[in-house]
């Protein structure tokens, strides 16, 4: 322990002083940390695009470092990569809508028949319940749906739309300039800092930028076996609706731990209108069994030690994450906080580096 300065008050020199001076340095790192996490919820719509724009940068510059290497100027991979990336989103929505719009009818015409089986397992079924309970439900259900406090969220929720729809315009426009100009913007940056500490800066640019991108693809390949494979049960039962569940579940697979089993509810929800009950304990079964397929074997075979983070931790950061800024936070809580720690462990010394390697890369070599 480094001793005191000479000169300094006895008061401040034993064991009692050198505490209190290390409790007001804890306080002051306390409130400055308080102060950048109040002031950034206060300009969310703006750090918000910004980060999801940096973590999908990291996992499509390994396409744009592909094609530039096979000699297309970097202004035409960059252009390339985004058309690529839009035109995949952009068919997901559209076939999403379209098969939710030529579905809609059988769902509806078969909602009458499961509601009547609904109604009658929960008359009959393990526990009963009576049919003024359920009576008493529905009146409470109602009575909240046409209450002013719904109006109220209603237009707030209008609000957030134009709010969502700004932050994607945004999202697109950081996107394009991360990838076109990514290396520039990233020397800018790190030439604020001392010369002594700049390659020390870059390699946890690099690390971090490593993490991101194995982040980013091995869960959207653990996502996609997971949507894809609740899909094709969904559509075998002859639940409505089964390839836009299957992407709702994909979507719900880049909320680790929570995000698959939330969205199967809504598998669930699907089946036991349509089709019943039973049909609704088969998906549910479906589900449960997907996330221990993804907990026990997919997410260790095909992330590895890409995040070296305690299940805990993940989900202490989510609940944070999901406090601070919803959904949104929720998702980009673990890959955030993953870049923080290899940020702090390439700064210390103690990381010998991302292993990466097992994780998919896009490349045809």
């Amino acid at each position: 322990m480094a001793q005191p300065r000479t000169g300094m008050p006895a008061i401040w020199a034993d064991g009692l002083g050198r505490a209190g001076i290390r409790s007001v340095q804890v306080l002051a790192v306390t409130a400055l940390a308080y102060a950048i996490l109040w002031a950034a919820t206060r300009v969310l719509l703006v750090i918000i695009p910004v980060l999801i724009a940096l973590i999908l940068a990291a996992a499509i510059s390994p396409l744009v470092r592909w094609l530039t290497g096979h000699a297309w100027p970097r202004a035409l991979a960059v252009v390339a990569s985004f058309v690529a990336i839009l035109a995949v989103v952009g068919g997901f929505v559209t076939g999403i809508v379209f098969l939710v719009t030529n579905q809609w009818a059988e769902l509806s015409a078969r909602a009458a028949t499961g509601v009547d089986q609904l109604h009658s397992f929960l008359n009959n079924g393990p526990i009963p319940v009576t049919d003024q309970q359920i009576s008493a439900a529905i009146e409470s259900a109602r009575v909240f749906f046409t209450s002013s406090s719904f109006g109220a969220e209603a237009l707030t929720g209008a609000r957030t739309v134009g709010e969502i729809f700004t932050g994607a315009v945004l999202m697109v426009v950081t996107l394009f300039f991360f990838l076109k100009d990514g290396p520039e913007i990233r020397t800018f940056l790190i030439g604020f800092m001392p010369m002594d500490h700049r390659d020390r800066a870059r390699l946890a640019a690099d690390r971090s930028t490593s993490v991101l991108g194995g982040y980013v693809r091995g869960t959207a390949l653990v996502a996609a076996i997971d949507g894809l494979t609740v899909g094709i049960v969904l559509a075998i039962m002859g639940v409505p609706l089964a390839l836009p569940l299957g992407v709702f579940i994909f979507m719900g697979g880049f909320i680790p731990i929570l995000g698959a089993t939330v969205a199967g509810t809504l598998a669930i929800v699907v089946a036991l209108i349509s089709n019943g009950p039973v049909q609704a304990l088969i998906v549910l079964a479906l589900v449960i069994a997907v996330n221990q397929l993804e907990h026990h074997f997919l997410q260790p075979v095909l992330m590895g030690k890409v995040l070296s983070i305690h299940g805990l931790a993940i989900l202490l950061v989510l609940a944070a994450g999901t406090i601070l800024a919803g959904i949104v936070g929720a998702l980009l809580a673990v890959p955030t906080t993953a870049v923080a720690w290899t940020v702090y462990k390439t700064w210390t010394g103690n990381e010998p580096g991302p292993d990466v390697d097992h994780v998919p890369e896009i490349t045809t070599e």
